[in-house]
This record gives C-alpha cells, sequence and structure tokens, in this order.
C-alpha cells in the first residue's frame, strides 16, 4: 500500500513540476523602448529593440514593476510621466523588457542604460 501512495505522489509531484516548467516557458519577453502609455486603455504601445514595428501590450491589476528598490504594483500614471520626462529630455521613451502571454504584461522591467564613468 505505502509503494503505491509513494509511486502516486511522486508522479503527482513531478507533473505539477512540469507545468510550472513549461508556463513560465511559454511567457514572452519583450526587450525595447516603452514609447506611450495609455492609462485608460490599460496599454502601453513599445518598439522592439531589433525593429521599428510597434507594439500594443495591454497592462491589467497583476502586472508588476521590477526596479531597484524592487518588486511593486504598476502605477501607470506614473508610468505615463516617466515616459514622458524621458521623450522630454531628448530619448526616444524607457528602455524595459516586458514579459508578456498573448499581448497581456505580467512583468515589466525596466532597463537602464549604464553610465560612463569619468
Amino acid at each position: 500500500m505505502m509503494n503505491r501512495r509513494g509511486f502516486v505522489l511522486s508522479l503527482t509531484t513531478g507533473l505539477v513540476a512540469f507545468v510550472l516548467v513549461v508556463g513560465s516557458v511559454l511567457a514572452e519577453e519583450l526587450v525595447g523602448t516603452i514609447i506611450k502609455v495609455d492609462a485608460d486603455a490599460k496599454l502601453i504601445v513599445v518598439v522592439p529593440k531589433d525593429s521599428d514595428k510597434e507594439i500594443k501590450v495591454k497592462v491589467t491589476d497583476k502586472t508588476e514593476l521590477v526596479t531597484r528598490k524592487g518588486i511593486q504594483k504598476l502605477d501607470l500614471e506614473k508610468l505615463e510621466k516617466n515616459v514622458e520626462k524621458a521623450i522630454d529630455a531628448g530619448k526616444k521613451g524607457l528602455s524595459a523588457k516586458i514579459t508578456h502571454e498573448d499581448g497581456v504584461a505580467s512583468k515589466i522591467q525596466y532597463t537602464a542604460k549604464k553610465k560612463a564613468s569619468q
């Protein structure tokens, strides 16, 4: 009886681990520049690093923002102001890595370029 129980337990554990690994692989990463934020429509527009094509990515309440300070909830109004500041400073927008699945962002991570040491 213990052998069958142990087998079922190990089989279930292996299946759960497999599902978690496959689920994380299915999410896509988009590295590029956030050029526009529409807080009302919960939408960001990103230009990929290797293309000039604009990609629209939806944002939900579950979308996380990863910064040097840690992980926090995404505030679209604040992100919109940061993108406008970057554009006013002469940049194309904010460099970021967006993890998304089916066009819905789950995580946004700023990829700030390091300044050259003087």
